[in-house]
């Protein structure tokens, strides 16, 4: 046996899956090879509220900070309800529940093993033991503009993080490198034990080795040995493929993966393992998957191959991409890998592609530099024999999803896996099967914005004491199709009524603000709840402000961007001002100071730009200073 998989824990799991891979990587090129992970990734064992407990931390390549963004996505749900059956219904999708949601959060506060968020999440997450959620951290790149230094790739999923790349950037992403999360998908499944004895097994799912290869891992989380082994799918994941030597069935996401090779001496009782399921009727631009692992073949000879990975995610969020130059042609990338060849035992079922999207506003991509937008399936292993084993099923297509048109000069595949063949023949007159339906079905274009938000850099509300006014302050870091903001108030912070409602502005990647005076101010204090609406009709809310009418005047600023990167500038917007004239400095851990300018401020919400241009990457002081005193704020700058 070359690759069982016990558990997603066990030694022999990582040393087997190691091989797999290495083998695999080989032949297809996995996306990890030269490439940078630029995320951070954790997962979330339990939610109460906006507190979010963590474990499998992963900030290796980025940190989670204070200020920053972050998207929670359910990988993995409890889906397959009672389809649990010795039958061909195991593995059917009972209901979608909450798999391949996510949205955007800020983080507004971080321990060891927690992260508090705002605003509340929109949509209920499961972390029970059939499902997974994780955080990725959202990465900004630019200031705002951004031109790569190196190829990223998503981190491989492992079972509990990974699988995801998501940056943003909020001016214009000059592309000069590749993009990918080439297999960094759904697992494939191990082959089975070796096993000699030639018969045909038509079992569906089992904890026995020797009967059946592994099924591919898929969106949802089995926990059972029961259910690890067999021909039937697990929703995504291919089935593995049965005794005796048959193929493991494709991974599935958009189309179908392909059913695997029939297996030696059992051509009239086919046992190859099923191709995991279609999602494509639960996908949508809030919705999105890893692609399906492939399943694992049967092998008495110790040359079966197991089922190869799915494609990863890629998020991408920018105000325009380009290209420059002559460059060879650019590549963003979300495949599933290719299954093994091997010779007289059944092979792995192909990997499916994973998912793309591009909350872009417009592509400007030279005929000279082109650019490969590609979540295509993976080809199943061929049985190089001269009888009929079992070849494995071809992996299905991804999804690339573009908010708006697809883009010239951008060529955009999502192919179906080739299947394997059963036996040594040229031309193969005997192959395994192929996915379902044809190719490019998994492109999306003009599908409106993605759950990647406005950006919102704060909301605050001050009270004049000269006009017995609230003035209500917003600013927004980037927006996409931004329909319009809604203002609401309430005296209890429970019941809201509508203040007033604020034009968007549209698709924009630099800072706007917006303000609302409040007049009819009687009370004491009143609650102020914003909400941003799309031009689809999609709702967020954004957050929820208490504003005493009538408080003591006393200094208070907003701080933006925070982290900020070497090179950018800092944001500084006075919200209350019983002075007119401040000076702000920029104090180091020494103790030192190394920025110092004075401001005139005549205004509440007057914005104050500190350029910060020369000051190195560390933590830093922002001493705020004036006739009355002084007022302190950490301030973090970040390398590039």
């Amino acid at each position: 046996m070359i690759s069982q998989r016990l558990s997603t824990s066990s030694p022999l799991s990582s040393i087997a899956r190691g091989i797999t891979l290495l083998f695999t990587t080989l032949l297809v090129g996995h996306s990890a090879i030269h490439a940078q992970v630029v995320n951070a990734y954790a997962k979330v064992t339990g939610i109460a509220g906006n507190v979010l407990t963590l474990s499998n931390i992963n900030e290796t390549n980025h940190t989670f900070t204070v200020g920053q963004t972050l998207i929670i996505m359910q990988m993995q749900d409890d889906v397959i309800g009672a389809n649990t059956n010795d039958d061909t219904n195991f593995g059917n999708l009972s209901a979608i529940g909450n798999a391949g949601r996510y949205e955007v959060r800020t983080i507004t506060a971080k321990t060891a093993t927690t992260i508090t968020i705002t605003p509340a999440l929109t949509y209920t997450y499961n972390t029970g033991a059939n499902a997974a959620v994780q955080i990725i951290s959202y990465r900004v790149y630019g200031s705002p503009n951004y031109t790569t230094t190196a190829d990223m790739a998503a981190l491989d999923w492992d079972g509990n993080v990974g699988g995801v790349l998501a940056i943003r950037v909020n001016g214009t992403l000059t592309l000069n490198h590749n993009i990918t999360a080439n297999g960094a998908g759904f697992r494939g499944g191990a082959a089975s034990a070796a096993d000699g004895t030639e018969d045909c097994q038509a079992i569906y799912r089992t904890a026995t080795s020797t009967l059946g290869g592994e099924k591919g891992e898929s969106i949802y989380r089995n926990t059972s040995t029961t259910y690890q082994y067999g021909r039937a799918k697990s929703l995504n994941g291919g089935g593995g493929g049965n005794r005796h030597n048959a193929g493991g069935g494709g991974g599935g996401n958009v189309t179908a993966g392909g059913l695997g090779g029939p297996g030696y001496l059992c051509s009239s009782t086919p046992v190859g393992g099923q191709g995991g399921l279609s999602l494509n009727a639960q996908i949508s631009v809030s919705r999105i998957f890893m692609g399906g692992g492939g399943g694992g073949a049967h092998q008495n000879n110790s040359v079966g191959s197991a089922g190869a990975d799915g494609g990863g995610i890629i998020l991408i969020k920018a105000t325009q991409i380009v290209t420059t130059g002559s460059c060879g042609g650019r590549i963003i990338s979300a495949n599933g890998l290719n299954a093994a060849s091997g010779a007289n035992d059944g092979m792995g079922g192909g990997g499916a592609g994973g998912s793309i999207i591009f909350d872009v506003g417009s592509f400007s991509v030279v005929g000279t530099c082109t650019i490969g937008a590609q979540a295509n399936g993976a080809n199943g292993g061929t049985t190089n024999d001269g009888a009929t084993h079992g070849g494995g099923g071809g992996g299905g297509q991804g999804r690339i999803i573009y908010s708006n048109a697809t883009p010239a000069n951008v060529t955009t595949t999502t192919n179906n896996g080739t299947a394997g063949c059963n036996n040594n023949s040229s031309p193969c007159n005997s192959q395994a099967g192929a996915a379902s339906g044809t190719n490019g079905s998994g492109i999306s274009a003009s599908a409106g914005p993605s759950p990647l938000p406005v950006s919102l850099v704060y909301f605050a509300g001050a009270f004049e004491r000269t006009t017995g006014h609230i003035v209500l302050n917003w600013a927004t870091a980037t927006e996409t199709h931004n329909k319009l903001f809604t203002l609401e108030r309430s005296l209890d912070g429970m019941q809201f009524d509508v203040l007033n409602v604020v034009d968007g502005n549209g698709t924009s990647g630099t800072s706007h603000r917006y303000e609302v005076i409040d007049s009819a101010v009687y009370e004491a204090y009143y609650y102020y709840r914003l909400s941003q609406t799309d031009v689809d009709g999609t709702v967020t809310p954004l957050k929820v402000i208490r504003v005493d009418a009538g408080a003591q005047a006393v200094p208070t600023v907003s701080v933006y961007p925070n982290p900020a990167q070497e090179g950018d500038v800092l944001n500084i917007d006075f919200i209350r001002m019983p002075q007119t004239q401040y000076t702000l400095a920029l104090v180091n851990l020494q103790g030192l100071e190394v920025y110092r300018q004075t401001t005139q401020i005549s205004a509440a919400f007057q914005p104050v730009v500190l350029a910060t241009e020369t000051v190195p990457a560390g933590f830093y002081t922002l001493r705020i200073i004036s006739a009355q005193g002084k007022t302190n704020h950490k301030v973090i700058v970040r390398q590039n």
